[in-house]
């Protein structure tokens, strides 16, 4: 059986126990799996001797194929169940609780052995596999077992360099040292903050940088900036992307 849960991005890093309402065949209620009427009992096929198989020889070779007469199941009904018209199914409903192991990602297929339908003629369960839907939260991102997230950043930070809070997804915000002239988009490894491994590890938590331009600007920081635009008057960050254009 298949089915598919949702989860929020933090129980998906931590693992979580979700109900899963369940819909598939079942051993019928009133026949309790046989197929035969109450009051009889299906008999042994006499084409396959209850194997559920038949044999043909093709000379050289031979090979098995299900039987024609019980259709594989190895007995035959003579006066069927009329709830299942013989089948010994019937479709039922249920409710399961499922373990969700810590460090599913979006998207994946998990297997829970033994949870899906029962078998036939007493014979052991199926298992259900569970695709696992993760909503996006505001502030992470994954990449496989690392955690991403973008941090503001002013300018004269970037420049100058800074120490800067980053938030983690669990406990408290960590320290990121920023050095002196960092570019926009750099990005930082913060070891041992991402997703659980399962071998016990944990990944990263890359963060990257995003430097922030203001919108509105008082008096002196707009004439801090008209100082800083006249002191580096003479450097063009454009000229060696307009050299090399030439040479192209």
């Amino acid at each position: 059986m298949e089915t598919e849960a949702t989860l929020t991005f933090g129980d998906s890093i931590d693992g979580a126990t979700v109900s899963l309402r369940l819909t598939g065949e079942a051993p019928c209620p009133t026949c309790h799996g046989t197929g035969a009427k109450s009051g009889t009992v299906p008999r042994v096929c006499p084409t396959c001797q209850g194997t559920g198989q038949t044999s043909q020889n093709l000379g050289s070779f031979a090979f098995s194929e299900p039987c024609k007469e019980c259709r594989g199941r190895g007995l035959v009904v003579d006066d069927p169940c009329p709830d299942c018209a013989g089948s010994g199914r019937a479709m039922s409903t249920r409710t399961i609780q499922a373990r969700i192991p810590a460090g599913v990602a979006d998207g994946q297929r998990i297997k829970l052995k033994s949870k899906g339908a029962p078998g036939e003629r007493g014979g052991p369960a199926g298992d259900l596999y569970v695709r696992i839907h993760v909503t996006p939260h505001p502030v992470f991102g994954r990449t496989g077992h690392n955690l991403t997230v973008t941090v503001p950043v002013t300018f004269p930070e970037a420049a100058l360099g800074a120490e800067v809070k980053v938030p983690a997804l669990r406990g408290a915000p960590v320290s990121v040292r920023i050095p002196a002239g960092t570019p926009n988009g750099r990005t930082f490894r913060v070891r041992g903050k991402g997703v659980r491994r399962t071998d016990g590890t944990n990944g990263d938590l890359l963060v990257t940088v995003s430097v922030q331009v203001p919108q509105k600007l008082t008096g002196p920081a707009r004439e801090a900036l008209y100082s800083f635009r006249d002191a580096t008057a003479g450097e063009d960050p454009r000229e060696e992307l307009l050299q090399r254009a030439k040479q192209a």
